[in-house]
């Protein structure tokens, strides 16, 4: 079963070269793409999606995505403004993640799903939190990527800080789920995961093959905890424990780091994800990428699913507070292909694309390519993407749920949501 994508410019993600052809695009996890004259249609060809005109790349992974966040978007106003970084845990997500309940759950992965879909995300590294519907949930939100079409690199977030039960519901949710699914396994941050939750984790990502999924320095609150508790900065304490000796280790923001922290980053096997617009939101500082090497992929924290936007705001933020150019945005931008493919975590094949609608008032070529990816091309363009082979979104339409049936159910759960967090 094969999919011809007829009369296409194909961008080849890594050397920007452009060519004029049809595409043979393989169905299946493991799917390859052949690249063929466009005088020519092979055999076997179940379906022919005419791009004239158009531009067809490999499709986007989102580095860091938070599923449970969905729902907030409208929501009022908390109990309690918040005045720092740790009441806006406190009255916002952690009061939101504790109401979660499986239909939420699934209604806040679905609408992550579809949004990513449509802005040609077809891979999705989560981190996950609902403390009081923590049994299941991983594989709640996996059912709900598979039936949009989303690939998936789920974990749940074990913290302390409602319990060490709950600690111990995170991690045994964790074990069972990588018994059957490629995952991580989550930790919240350094301040609120205990040596004893710690050593049980770091034993679990060794025992698994695996590697850990952290929020590391997004705040300063995070360094000034981790040095009064431990006696050491957040990123020495996680390196003594064994986290960054995983090449599929990911931390999160990586905004608040000591010169030696940056070392120990940089000589490690870790990879490093930021969040420009959350750390906007949140007022917790500004990500510099000097000196931690070039791991470093780029997420959005939930704050939506569109990473063409959030290359756009890492460069563009970045001009005062990083040392990041045309290039190296868009280097960051397929880090996530790099860590994934290098990890052999499976569902990021090249039969993983986009089919963008580019009408630009100027020439589009490999040499001004990156001009174009900062400055002109948006989500907007996506017209077609295709997941592990298959259509999922033709003509900026879902092929494979109902989304407004989904859209219904999402607003539903977002009322309750609201409603029970008032209590």
């Amino acid at each position: 079963m094969a999919l011809l994508l007829k009369n296409a410019i194909y961008i080849h993600p890594e050397t920007l070269d452009f060519q004029n052809v049809n595409i043979l695009v393989e169905y299946g996890l493991s799917g390859d793409i052949l690249l063929l004259p466009i005088d020519f249609i092979p055999d076997g060809v179940s379906e022919i999606l005419d791009c004239s005109g158009k531009f067809v790349t490999k499709s986007f992974v989102v580095g860091h995505h938070h599923v449970y966040s969905a729902l907030a978007r409208g929501m009022g106003a908390p109990k309690k403004s918040p005045e720092n970084f740790y009441e806006i845990l406190q009255y916002i997500w952690w009061t939101l993640d504790k109401v979660l309940d499986r239909d939420m759950i699934e209604a806040s992965a679905l609408a992550t799903a579809i949004a990513c879909a449509k802005a040609g995300s077809t891979f999705v590294i989560d981190h996950h939190a609902s403390p009081n519907c923590i049994t299941g949930s991983l594989d709640i939100i996996a059912d709900a990527f598979d039936k949009v079409g989303i690939n998936h690199l789920l974990c749940y977030e074990i913290t302390d800080r409602d319990g060490i039960d709950k600690a111990e519901l995170g991690l045994s949710e964790t074990e069972n789920y990588l018994k059957h699914r490629q995952g991580l396994v989550g930790l919240h941050a350094s301040f609120t995961v205990g040596n004893h939750t710690l050593t049980k984790a770091v034993e679990m990502m060794q025992s698994a093959d695996t590697g850990i999924h952290i929020h590391v320095a997004e705040d300063a609150f995070d360094q000034t905890h981790c040095e009064s508790e431990y006696g050491q900065r957040v990123v020495e304490r996680l390196h003594d424990f064994g986290v960054l000796n995983s090449p599929k280790t990911i931390l999160g923001h990586c905004l608040h780091l000591s010169d030696n922290e940056r070392n120990i980053i940089s000589n490690s096997k870790a990879f490093v994800v930021q969040n420009t617009e959350s750390n906007l939101n949140n007022r917790v500082g500004y990500f510099n990428g000097a000196n931690l090497g070039n791991r470093i992929l780029l997420g959005t924290d939930g704050m939506h699913s569109d990473m063409l936007q959030s290359a756009k705001a890492a460069f563009f933020v970045g001009q005062n507070f990083d040392n990041i150019d045309y290039v190296s945005a868009y280097k960051r931008f397929r880090m996530a292909d790099t860590y994934l493919n290098r990890n052999n975590f499976v569902g990021n094949s090249d039969n993983n694309l986009v089919v963008l609608d580019y009408d630009s008032p100027t020439e589009f070529n490999q040499s001004n390519f990156l001009g174009h990816f900062i400055f002109g091309l948006n989500s907007t363009q996506i017209q077609h993407v295709i997941s592990n082979g298959r259509i999922i979104v033709k003509n900026r339409i879902l092929q494979t749920v109902n989304e407004s049936e989904i859209l219904k159910f999402t607003r539903e759960q977002s009322l309750r949501l609201w409603e029970k967090m008032k209590a």
